[in-house]
């Protein structure tokens, strides 16, 4: 199993804090290419900490571990983080960092799987990623994990399981399953089908946070700064050259 994981050493200048920011591979937003970290979101924090002078270098991690990090310590940053109703009070909110998405239940086309409402998908072994949102859903709704629920840590070796019939279903957001299915060399609209909207998951963008324990001064910096790139136009530049 790959690991991937991203910590991002920066110091505050002016004020002597350290902060660790955590994301995961996830094409197209954060990703590691040729020895570095890249991808939309992954630039948009790099402007953010450009414009508050701060320094930063970038490794990935596993989204449970670089999850977990943000959760439970002071002055560590995650990106890109679904905002969800069961996250709303563990985070403080900085902003949205990527394009706006929305999250299904895909299966292979070639399965014809139908599904009338998300009870039905409890006949069938979903693969997700550990502690992401669609799997934090899922927990909420009465899915259990290691029956209905098959938790990985990384998107494409959940889209592997499905493709080997290992898991039924694939709770993915549709850019990173489009942006996988492509990198594999299939056409989306013909290897997968949506069998189920997870509306309640929004399809907005996925936002930069800090957990309960850091400073509010230090989240208000990183406000500022992101409010500034987007309207001095990086935000738009990064979002046109990405997408």
């Amino acid at each position: 199993m790959l690991w991937v994981g991203l910590l991002c050493w920066a110091t505050a200048v002016n004020a002597g804090i350290t902060v660790t920011c955590v994301t995961e591979e996830n094409r197209p937003v954060n990703f590691l290419e040729n020895g570095r970290v890249t991808g939309f979101s992954t630039e948009v924090v790099e402007a953010v900490l450009k414009e508050i002078d701060v320094q930063a270098s970038i490794q990935i991690m596993p989204w449970a571990r670089a999850y977990a990090t943000a959760l439970h310590s002071e002055n560590v940053l995650i990106f890109s983080i679904m905002r969800t109703a069961e996250r709303e009070h563990l985070f403080k909110w900085v902003g949205v960092v990527s394009p706006p998405d929305s999250s299904y239940l895909f299966a292979l086309r070639e399965r014809k799987l139908k599904l009338d409402n998300l009870g039905d998908a409890r006949n069938y072994k979903i693969g997700t990623i550990n502690s992401d949102a669609r799997e934090q859903y899922l927990e909420s709704r009465g899915f259990v994990k290691g029956r209905h629920l098959h938790g990985n840590a990384l998107p494409r070796t959940t889209y592997e399981k499905l493709k080997l019939g290992r898991v039924d279903l694939w709770a993915m957001s549709e850019m990173v399953a489009t942006d996988i299915v492509r990198r594999d060399g299939g056409d989306p609209s013909q290897v997968l089908a949506r069998v189920l909207h997870l509306a309640d998951l929004g399809s907005g963008g996925s936002y930069m946070a800090f957990g309960t324990k850091t400073d509010d001064l230090l989240v208000e910096r990183f406000r500022r700064g992101l409010e500034t790139v987007k309207a001095n136009g990086t935000f738009a530049a990064l979002q046109k050259k990405w997408f």
